[in-house]
Parts: C-alpha cells; structure tokens; sequence
C-alpha cells in the first residue's frame, strides 16, 4: 500500500519508499529471470569495490553475500542484476520480482537493531531515514542511499551502482542497455513530437498531486514531447510534485491523463471514477476515453521496468486522437 501524502516533500518520500500491490502481475523486469545466482559473472568483479551514492563514497571491502534492501525500486534492482541470491532480506513495500524475502521492516522508518539481525553486508535504502548510515557506521555495515531518480539516466545509474557494489557490474550494463533499446524503439515507434498532446499525470486524489516535467516521470512523458499541465501551477518548483486542484485540471483541458493511483490500496481512481468527478465529464481525455489506468508499482518506481512504464505511455500516444 502507498504511504498517503499531503506535501510536496512527503510525496518524494513516499514514492521513494513504497509502491502498491499491484506489481504482482506484468512481465518480467530486465535481466530478472537471470537474478537467482550470476555466479561466473559476480567471481570475476574484484573488490574492494568504491561506488558513490547520494550518501558519498561508499567502500565495499568484499562482495556482499548478505543484502537488505529497504527499497522497493532497489530490490527491483538486485534481482535484475543477477544479486537475488545475496538478498537476505527486503522491507515490507518490495513486493517485485515474487518470493523476495519481505519482511515487516520500513524503510521510511528504519529500525537499525531489526536490520542488524540479518548480519548485513551491505543495507540499501531510498533514503537516509532515522540517522540509518551513522547507526549502520558503527556496526560496520556498508550503506547505500539510492533516492527517488530525477531522471532515466539516474535510474540507469543507480542499477549500475548496485551492480558494482554487488559483484554484478557486467550483468548490470546488459540491463540497462537492453533498457535503452527498449525505451529508444518504443518512442521511435509513437514518435517524439506529440506537442498538441497535454496531460495530467495523478499521483494522488483528494487531495490532487501531479508530476512535473522535472520529474522522472514527466522527463519520460516528455520523450514523446507531451505537454505537462502541472508545470504552470503553483508550487510546480516545490519538489516537482505539486497539488493541484479540481478546478485547474478541469481548466488545463488535458487530452491524457495517467492514473498511477488505481489500485485498491491507492485509492481505486479508475476511468470510470474519474468520468463520474464534478465537471470531469468536459474535460478532453475523458470525453475521448484517454484516461489510461497504469500499473501503480511501475509508475512509482524506477527501476529496470521503467520500459514498460514507457510502452504503456507510448500506446496512449499512439491511441489519442490526432486532432480535436
């Protein structure tokens, strides 16, 4: 279930740590059916590997063979990456790829002495939670702030962090390549100059946040060049995820609008909850049945299924109608 959120800092922090249920179904993330081991490839990283994060240099003496992820987009990570077999334990949010070692443990409100119970060598979270890298220091345990990705090739960069950290930096380039293949063909496909396409991106409902194009999230819609309708509002500037109001969506006339909060445990804001919105029913995407439900885990992360974020992102472009 997602944390709900009523500020533009906590919705970066609640997209960073959670993701709802939904992810359970959908193909497979890049490089993940080969996660279980990578043995011959992790044998040939030498370390003491230094990798830097949001956290600074971080020194790695030996390779882990004891992980904790307390991200969900990290745990995504790890497993394309062929370190599966490394991950003794992920936080209560990580629900991807299935039979990942969840546990009860939080990553927004980490718990060092729980964390230390599995003998980590080497803890991964989206953020520095609780004083999480100083109380870890004096236990000796390596960590790894990988904070919510502000753009694609953040997110290529953590995957590329955590494959070196882990033993897995060979197996780590072939996920992101196999990434930018994917995302480069499906926006090749639908095409990169959709400037008559605006679009309201609905992070949350009552109240209404969205996602800037400064955002991860935006920067993808942009590859198609739609237009954001959350970049004129107020409080655009304030992190990226501004509240927005009925009346100025209904206002901005937007032909897309993407759900990243249809699941039940999100809010269960489906097309047809949002056709039966106070003066929804004029709004462009509505009208044209351009209101496009997304898999909530997917739209949340940034991980190695942002591809498929894209794909869904590049048949709605396609989809939309070409003129009004």
């Amino acid at each position: 279930m997602r944390i709900r959120f009523f500020t533009a800092t906590a919705v970066v922090a609640a997209i960073a740590v959670s993701g709802c249920s939904s992810a359970s179904s959908g193909s497979s993330p890049s490089g993940a059916n080969s996660s279980a081991s990578g043995g011959a490839a992790a044998a040939s990283e030498a370390f003491p590997v230094t990798v830097t994060a949001a956290n600074g240099k971080v020194t790695l003496k030996s390779e882990p063979t004891r992980i904790v992820s307390l991200s969900p987009t990290a745990t995504e990570d790890l497993y394309a990456v062929g370190a599966g077999s490394q991950v003794a334990a992920v936080d209560e949010t990580s629900n991807y790829p299935a039979g990942v070692p969840k546990t009860s443990m939080s990553g927004i409100n980490p718990n060092i002495e729980a964390i230390a119970r599995y003998n980590p060598g080497l803890v991964i979270d989206a953020g520095n939670y609780n004083g999480l890298v100083a109380g870890l220091r004096k236990l000796g345990v390596p960590v790894l702030i990988e904070p919510t990705a502000t753009s694609i090739d953040d997110a290529y960069a953590q995957i590329d962090q955590i494959g070196r950290a882990t033993g897995h930096a060979t197996q780590a380039k072939r996920v992101t390549d196999r990434m930018k293949h994917q995302i480069a063909a499906d926006v090749a496909k639908a095409g990169a100059d959709h400037k008559d396409l605006s679009y309201y991106w609905e992070v949350s409902a009552n109240p209404y946040y969205s996602a800037t194009s400064k955002t991860l999230f935006g920067q993808i819609a942009g590859l198609f060049g739609l237009k954001d309708i959350a970049d004129a509002a107020t409080g655009a500037s304030n992190g990226g995820y501004p509240e927005l109001s009925e009346e100025y969506i209904v206002a901005a006339k937007p032909r897309l609008i993407f759900l990243s909060d249809n699941a039940p445990g999100d809010g269960g804001q489906t097309p047809a909850v949002v056709a039966k919105r106070p003066g929804w029913s004029a709004v462009p995407a509505v009208k044209d049945h351009e209101v496009i439900p997304l898999n909530d885990d997917i739209a949340s992360r940034w991980g190695p299924r942002l591809p498929q974020l894209v794909a869904a992102i590049a048949q709605a472009v396609e989809n939309a109608p070409t003129s009004r």
